[in-house]
Protein backbone atom coordinates (compact mmCIF):
# COMPACT_ATOMS: atom_id res chain seq x y z
CA UNK A 1 0.00 0.00 0.00
CA UNK A 2 2.76 2.42 0.98
CA UNK A 3 4.76 1.59 -2.16
CA UNK A 4 1.72 2.09 -4.35
CA UNK A 5 0.99 5.45 -2.70
CA UNK A 6 4.55 6.70 -3.28
CA UNK A 7 4.44 5.55 -6.90
CA UNK A 8 1.19 7.43 -7.38
CA UNK A 9 2.70 10.60 -5.85
CA UNK A 10 5.74 10.41 -8.14
CA UNK A 11 3.51 9.89 -11.16
CA UNK A 12 1.43 12.92 -10.18
CA UNK A 13 4.44 15.19 -9.58
CA UNK A 14 6.44 14.09 -12.63
CA UNK A 15 6.29 16.48 -15.60
CA UNK A 16 4.22 15.51 -18.60
CA UNK A 17 6.26 14.78 -21.72
CA UNK A 18 7.14 17.84 -23.84
CA UNK A 19 5.13 20.26 -21.68
CA UNK A 20 7.58 23.09 -22.33
CA UNK A 21 7.53 22.33 -26.05
CA UNK A 22 3.73 22.54 -26.09
CA UNK A 23 3.75 25.75 -24.04
CA UNK A 24 6.35 27.37 -26.30
CA UNK A 25 4.62 26.21 -29.47
CA UNK A 26 1.28 27.61 -28.32
CA UNK A 27 2.94 30.89 -27.30
CA UNK A 28 4.48 31.33 -30.75
CA UNK A 29 1.23 30.31 -32.42
CA UNK A 30 -0.81 32.79 -30.34
CA UNK A 31 1.46 35.74 -31.13
CA UNK A 32 0.62 35.31 -34.85
CA UNK A 33 3.82 36.99 -36.10
CA UNK A 34 4.59 33.79 -38.00
CA UNK A 35 1.48 34.44 -40.12
CA UNK A 36 3.08 37.59 -41.55
CA UNK A 37 6.19 35.60 -42.49
CA UNK A 38 4.09 32.85 -44.05
CA UNK A 39 2.06 35.32 -46.14
CA UNK A 40 5.24 37.10 -47.22
CA UNK A 41 6.89 33.86 -48.35
CA UNK A 42 3.75 32.88 -50.26
CA UNK A 43 3.07 36.24 -51.94
CA UNK A 44 6.37 38.10 -52.42
CA UNK A 45 7.83 35.61 -54.97
CA UNK A 46 4.76 36.10 -57.17
CA UNK A 47 4.09 39.81 -56.64
CA UNK A 48 7.61 41.27 -56.61
CA UNK A 49 8.74 39.96 -60.04
CA UNK A 50 5.58 41.38 -61.64
CA UNK A 51 6.23 44.90 -60.38
CA UNK A 52 10.00 44.86 -60.92
CA UNK A 53 12.06 45.30 -64.07
CA UNK A 54 11.90 41.53 -64.59
CA UNK A 55 8.33 41.93 -65.86
CA UNK A 56 9.71 43.57 -69.01
CA UNK A 57 11.30 40.26 -70.02
CA UNK A 58 9.22 37.15 -69.31
CA UNK A 59 12.36 35.01 -69.33
CA UNK A 60 13.50 36.80 -66.16
CA UNK A 61 10.31 36.16 -64.18
CA UNK A 62 11.32 32.71 -62.93
CA UNK A 63 14.86 33.69 -61.84
CA UNK A 64 13.41 36.72 -60.03
CA UNK A 65 10.85 34.47 -58.33
CA UNK A 66 13.64 32.19 -57.13
CA UNK A 67 15.58 35.08 -55.64
CA UNK A 68 12.46 36.52 -54.03
CA UNK A 69 11.45 33.19 -52.48
CA UNK A 70 14.77 32.46 -50.82
CA UNK A 71 15.48 36.09 -49.93
CA UNK A 72 12.10 36.38 -48.19
CA UNK A 73 12.73 33.13 -46.29
CA UNK A 74 16.16 34.34 -45.15
CA UNK A 75 14.84 37.73 -44.07
CA UNK A 76 11.99 36.14 -42.10
CA UNK A 77 14.38 33.67 -40.47
CA UNK A 78 16.92 36.38 -39.76
CA UNK A 79 14.56 38.86 -38.15
CA UNK A 80 11.54 36.94 -36.90
CA UNK A 81 13.32 33.62 -36.27
CA UNK A 82 16.32 34.91 -34.35
CA UNK A 83 14.27 37.56 -32.53
CA UNK A 84 11.71 34.96 -31.43
CA UNK A 85 14.46 32.61 -30.26
CA UNK A 86 16.07 35.38 -28.21
CA UNK A 87 12.73 36.48 -26.79
CA UNK A 88 11.81 32.93 -25.79
CA UNK A 89 15.18 32.31 -24.14
CA UNK A 90 15.04 35.53 -22.16
CA UNK A 91 11.42 34.96 -21.12
CA UNK A 92 12.14 31.41 -20.00
CA UNK A 93 14.88 32.64 -17.66
CA UNK A 94 13.30 35.90 -16.47
CA UNK A 95 9.68 34.83 -15.98
CA UNK A 96 10.41 31.85 -13.73
CA UNK A 97 9.22 29.33 -16.30
CA UNK A 98 12.64 27.72 -16.58
CA UNK A 99 12.99 27.49 -12.80
CA UNK A 100 9.56 25.89 -12.53
CA UNK A 101 10.33 23.23 -15.10
CA UNK A 102 13.75 22.58 -13.57
CA UNK A 103 12.18 21.91 -10.16
CA UNK A 104 9.70 19.65 -11.96
CA UNK A 105 12.58 17.54 -13.24
CA UNK A 106 13.15 19.02 -16.71
CA UNK A 107 16.88 19.53 -17.17
CA UNK A 108 18.32 22.70 -18.77
CA UNK A 109 19.43 20.66 -21.79
CA UNK A 110 15.92 19.38 -22.34
CA UNK A 111 14.44 22.84 -21.84
CA UNK A 112 16.72 24.29 -24.50
CA UNK A 113 15.86 21.43 -26.84
CA UNK A 114 12.11 21.83 -26.39
CA UNK A 115 12.19 25.61 -26.86
CA UNK A 116 14.34 25.23 -29.97
CA UNK A 117 12.17 22.45 -31.38
CA UNK A 118 8.98 24.50 -30.94
CA UNK A 119 10.43 27.38 -32.96
CA UNK A 120 12.04 25.08 -35.53
CA UNK A 121 8.60 23.58 -36.20
CA UNK A 122 7.61 26.99 -37.63
CA UNK A 123 10.81 27.52 -39.61
CA UNK A 124 10.72 24.16 -41.41
CA UNK A 125 7.31 24.69 -43.10
CA UNK A 126 8.44 28.13 -44.28
CA UNK A 127 11.57 26.59 -45.80
CA UNK A 128 9.48 23.86 -47.44
CA UNK A 129 7.13 26.47 -48.94
CA UNK A 130 10.06 28.44 -50.40
CA UNK A 131 11.48 25.22 -51.81
CA UNK A 132 8.07 24.26 -53.22
CA UNK A 133 7.74 27.63 -54.97
CA UNK A 134 11.10 27.09 -56.66
CA UNK A 135 10.17 23.53 -57.60
CA UNK A 136 6.69 24.09 -58.96
CA UNK A 137 6.58 27.79 -59.93
CA UNK A 138 10.09 28.14 -61.35
CA UNK A 139 10.79 24.68 -62.77
CA UNK A 140 12.90 24.72 -65.97
CA UNK A 141 10.97 23.73 -69.07
CA UNK A 142 13.85 21.61 -70.32
CA UNK A 143 13.21 17.99 -69.15
CA UNK A 144 16.96 17.40 -68.90
CA UNK A 145 17.24 20.14 -66.26
CA UNK A 146 14.25 19.12 -64.15
CA UNK A 147 15.96 16.28 -62.26
CA UNK A 148 18.90 18.57 -61.50
CA UNK A 149 16.43 21.20 -60.28
CA UNK A 150 14.93 18.83 -57.72
CA UNK A 151 18.35 17.84 -56.40
CA UNK A 152 19.65 21.41 -56.21
CA UNK A 153 16.59 22.71 -54.35
CA UNK A 154 16.72 19.84 -51.86
CA UNK A 155 20.42 20.52 -51.31
CA UNK A 156 19.65 24.18 -50.65
CA UNK A 157 16.91 23.18 -48.19
CA UNK A 158 19.22 20.87 -46.23
CA UNK A 159 22.03 23.44 -46.04
CA UNK A 160 19.66 26.23 -45.01
CA UNK A 161 18.24 24.17 -42.13
CA UNK A 162 21.76 23.19 -41.04
CA UNK A 163 22.66 26.87 -40.83
CA UNK A 164 19.54 28.33 -39.23
CA UNK A 165 19.01 25.54 -36.67
CA UNK A 166 22.15 26.11 -34.57
CA UNK A 167 21.72 29.89 -34.77
CA UNK A 168 18.24 29.64 -33.26
CA UNK A 169 19.59 27.62 -30.33
CA UNK A 170 22.49 30.03 -29.88
CA UNK A 171 20.17 33.07 -29.88
CA UNK A 172 17.95 31.42 -27.27
CA UNK A 173 20.81 30.44 -24.97
CA UNK A 174 22.67 33.76 -25.18
CA UNK A 175 19.44 35.63 -24.46
CA UNK A 176 18.76 33.51 -21.40
CA UNK A 177 22.07 34.63 -19.90
CA UNK A 178 22.82 38.07 -21.35
CA UNK A 179 19.39 39.34 -22.42
CA UNK A 180 17.32 39.35 -25.59
CA UNK A 181 19.21 42.16 -27.31
CA UNK A 182 22.52 40.33 -26.92
CA UNK A 183 21.06 37.02 -28.07
CA UNK A 184 19.54 38.53 -31.17
CA UNK A 185 22.40 40.92 -31.94
CA UNK A 186 25.20 38.36 -31.74
CA UNK A 187 23.47 35.78 -33.93
CA UNK A 188 22.27 38.46 -36.36
CA UNK A 189 25.85 39.69 -36.78
CA UNK A 190 27.16 36.13 -37.05
CA UNK A 191 24.75 35.30 -39.89
CA UNK A 192 25.41 38.54 -41.82
CA UNK A 193 29.15 38.19 -41.32
CA UNK A 194 29.16 34.55 -42.41
CA UNK A 195 26.97 35.30 -45.42
CA UNK A 196 28.60 38.51 -46.67
CA UNK A 197 31.41 39.65 -44.39
CA UNK A 198 33.73 36.69 -44.98
CA UNK A 199 33.47 37.33 -48.73
CA UNK A 200 34.69 40.91 -48.33
CA UNK A 201 37.42 39.71 -46.00
CA UNK A 202 38.48 37.13 -48.60
CA UNK A 203 38.72 39.83 -51.26
CA UNK A 204 40.85 41.97 -48.95
CA UNK A 205 43.23 39.06 -48.36
CA UNK A 206 43.57 38.51 -52.11
CA UNK A 207 44.72 42.10 -52.49
CA UNK A 208 47.03 42.17 -49.47
CA UNK A 209 48.09 39.29 -47.25
CA UNK A 210 47.65 39.70 -43.50
CA UNK A 211 48.33 36.93 -41.01
CA UNK A 212 45.81 38.16 -38.41
CA UNK A 213 43.00 38.62 -40.93
CA UNK A 214 43.88 35.27 -42.49
CA UNK A 215 43.42 33.56 -39.13
CA UNK A 216 40.09 35.32 -38.59
CA UNK A 217 38.92 34.30 -42.05
CA UNK A 218 40.04 30.72 -41.55
CA UNK A 219 37.99 30.24 -38.37
CA UNK A 220 34.97 32.23 -39.55
CA UNK A 221 31.70 30.44 -40.35
CA UNK A 222 31.44 30.33 -44.14
CA UNK A 223 27.66 30.59 -44.39
CA UNK A 224 28.01 31.97 -47.92
CA UNK A 225 28.70 28.43 -49.13
CA UNK A 226 25.19 27.42 -48.05
CA UNK A 227 23.59 30.11 -50.24
CA UNK A 228 22.87 28.36 -53.54
CA UNK A 229 20.68 31.14 -54.93
CA UNK A 230 23.13 31.96 -57.72
CA UNK A 231 23.26 28.32 -58.80
CA UNK A 232 19.48 28.35 -59.03
CA UNK A 233 19.40 31.70 -60.81
CA UNK A 234 21.90 30.71 -63.49
CA UNK A 235 20.93 27.00 -63.54
CA UNK A 236 24.54 25.90 -63.14
CA UNK A 237 23.51 22.51 -61.81
CA UNK A 238 23.40 20.68 -58.51
CA UNK A 239 26.40 20.20 -56.28
CA UNK A 240 28.30 16.99 -56.81
CA UNK A 241 27.83 14.29 -54.18
CA UNK A 242 31.35 14.78 -52.80
CA UNK A 243 31.06 18.57 -52.54
CA UNK A 244 27.61 18.37 -50.94
CA UNK A 245 28.78 15.74 -48.44
CA UNK A 246 31.75 17.92 -47.47
CA UNK A 247 29.48 20.93 -46.99
CA UNK A 248 27.10 18.89 -44.83
CA UNK A 249 30.04 17.75 -42.70
CA UNK A 250 31.35 21.31 -42.43
CA UNK A 251 28.04 22.77 -41.30
CA UNK A 252 27.44 19.78 -39.03
CA UNK A 253 30.74 20.60 -37.31
CA UNK A 254 29.54 24.20 -36.83
CA UNK A 255 26.29 22.78 -35.50
CA UNK A 256 28.20 20.75 -32.93
CA UNK A 257 30.24 23.79 -31.83
CA UNK A 258 27.16 25.98 -31.52
CA UNK A 259 25.32 23.24 -29.66
CA UNK A 260 28.12 23.06 -27.10
CA UNK A 261 28.25 26.83 -26.68
CA UNK A 262 24.46 26.99 -26.44
CA UNK A 263 24.35 24.40 -23.69
CA UNK A 264 27.12 26.08 -21.72
CA UNK A 265 25.51 29.53 -21.85
CA UNK A 266 21.86 28.50 -21.45
CA UNK A 267 20.37 29.01 -18.01
CA UNK A 268 16.89 28.47 -16.65
CA UNK A 269 16.69 31.40 -14.24
CA UNK A 270 18.04 34.90 -13.92
CA UNK A 271 20.11 33.97 -10.89
CA UNK A 272 21.29 30.50 -11.92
Amino acid sequence: MVGSQKHAELSTNSPKPMRLFKLTFSTIFTRKAWVICLIAILLVPFVLPEISSASEKPILIQPARIQAAWATLMICSLFWGLYSAARLGESNAQSGTGEYFRTAGVSPTRQLLEIWLALFCFIVPMALIATGICLFAAMPSNPAEQEMWWVLNLQFLVLFLLVIGPLLALACSLASRFGGISGFGVTFFLWIYGLYGVGYLDNMLKLEANAALQAIWLYSPQYRFADLTQRLYFKTGALSADVFANMVLYFSAILAIHTGISRLTFRTSATA
